[in-house]
């Protein structure tokens, strides 16, 4: 059986607060989806990293904008 779904998605602000390597960010529709990791080691290091700082704010990365805006 195939469905076709036909979608508008209209996102003026999308603000994350933290992806990891085993997230996913969908926005839309998908038949399936199929879970995957791979670790590399591609750098050589023999010790973990230094944890991370907290930030008080997180401010996004990328400002989105509707493509056709209301005037």
């Amino acid at each position: 059986m195939n469905i076709t779904v036909h979608q508008s998605i209209h996102i003026n602000l999308l603000k994350v607060g933290s992806i990891t390597n085993s997230s996913v960010l969908q926005i839309g529709s998908t038949g399936a989806i199929q879970a995957k990791s791979e670790l590399y080691n591609t750098g050589g290091f023999t010790e973990f990293a230094e944890e991370a700082e907290a930030q008080d704010q997180i401010s996004p990365l990328v400002q989105l904008s509707p493509l056709n805006p209301i005037t």
